[in-house]
């Protein structure tokens, strides 16, 4: 019988443009202090279920890096090598960064915005579709993330709600239809378990499906 390995994502924290209900993006605001309860809950969780990390791979955006550091403090496991890059980043929402959700509807109208929102490959102004993420965070976890997992490792991801929708929708080999229709909660764990395959055997954790 194959030893199990686990792969854990976690979206970060809520961060205060979470909370102001911004479009944030690439823009990097800080953890608000229900945002730092989160993670720090997300690392109890973890916890439970004893989990010896190998490594960490987060984004270059600080909400997703505390966030993560946060549970590595929470787990006693901060010796393990970090690996910060853009390719785990948000969703890049373009003109419509740092925009009140509701200005942005009474700005181009609701149903634009929903587009924009919940398309798999319509970008807003200057920004990346859902499609477009995919194809900046798909590669990098293909090439650096699933070879470690792959060698038994196990992986810890801190990152975001579009990134890790990216993610899952190739580990539970979602159509564009169903992964549009996922929500990632901030500071919710979710646990993936391996037995030497590059698809999941096992999934545990909290995701909404919209609709």
């Amino acid at each position: 019988m194959k030893n199990k390995n686990f792969l854990v994502l976690v979206r970060h924290g809520q961060s205060e443009w979470n909370a102001k209900n911004l479009f944030t993006g690439w823009k990097d605001p800080d953890l608000t202090s229900d945002g730092t309860k989160e993670a720090i809950n997300a690392g109890s969780l973890i916890k439970q279920k004893d989990i010896q990390f190998s490594m960490m791979f987060t984004s270059a955006l600080k909400r997703a890096q505390i966030t993560g550091q946060i549970i590595l403090n929470n787990i006693k496991q901060t010796d393990i090598k970090i690996e910060k890059n853009q390719a785990l980043n948000e969703r890049d929402y373009g003109d419509l960064s740092g925009l009140n959700k509701d200005d942005a509807r009474k700005k181009w109208g609701e149903e634009q915005v929903h587009i924009w929102r919940r398309s798999y490959d319509v970008p807003p102004p200057g920004g990346e579709s859902l499609k477009d993420t995919a194809e900046r965070v798909l590669p990098y976890f293909n090439n650096f993330i699933l070879p470690k997992i792959m060698q038994g490792k196990n992986i810890l991801v801190a990152a975001h709600g579009n990134s890790l929708r990216s993610l899952v929708m190739q580990l539970d080999n979602l159509s564009k239809e169903e992964v549009i229709a996922l929500e990632i909660p901030t500071g919710a764990p979710i646990i993936y378990s391996f037995e030497g395959n590059e698809k999941p055997t096992f999934k545990n954790g909290f995701i909404f499906r919209l609709g």
